[in-house]
């Protein structure tokens, strides 16, 4: 059996971690502000985790929703669990604009247009860093 890739310590740039998950910024050219939120422990479905592990892990989703909407504006925001090549329970959080390559299909789906994608700048980078750490912990808390 291959080795899980979100169990080891992540090679992307963490935007916050606890002892229960983290949210990782990807490196994707397409999509800069791209996030993922990772468990820890290797989980293979929502349903396998206690309830309030569930919660948990939606509060931490729905925190980089928001912090996203507020720092980086997108049009929409695609949210995704799939874990079909990598079954360990991730979220996927995906800010979507009219002008990116794949809008309105799946960014996973054919593309329909270039990519005119920018790099986050590093003032934006870490505005959305602050942010989510701030957003988390407070949904942590309630």
């Amino acid at each position: 059996m291959a080795v899980c890739a979100l169990c080891a310590p992540s090679a992307q740039d963490i935007l916050w971690q606890d002892d229960f998950c983290r949210v990782v910024l990807l490196n994707d050219a397409d999509y800069p502000a791209y996030c993922r939120v990772e468990l820890l422990a290797h989980i293979k479905e929502m349903t396998d985790l206690p309830p309030q592990d569930r919660a948990r892990t939606m509060k931490v989703v729905f925190a980089v929703e928001a912090a996203m909407r507020e720092v980086i504006q997108p049009d929409k925001i695609n949210l995704a669990s799939l874990g079909n090549k990598t079954p360990h329970m991730h979220w996927h959080i995906l800010p979507r604009f009219e002008s990116d390559r794949h809008f309105p299909n799946s960014h996973w789906g054919e593309a329909v247009r270039d990519s005119g994608a920018q790099p986050l700048n590093t003032e934006v980078r870490e505005r959305l860093q602050k942010v989510v750490i701030e957003r988390v912990e407070c949904a942590l808390k309630n």
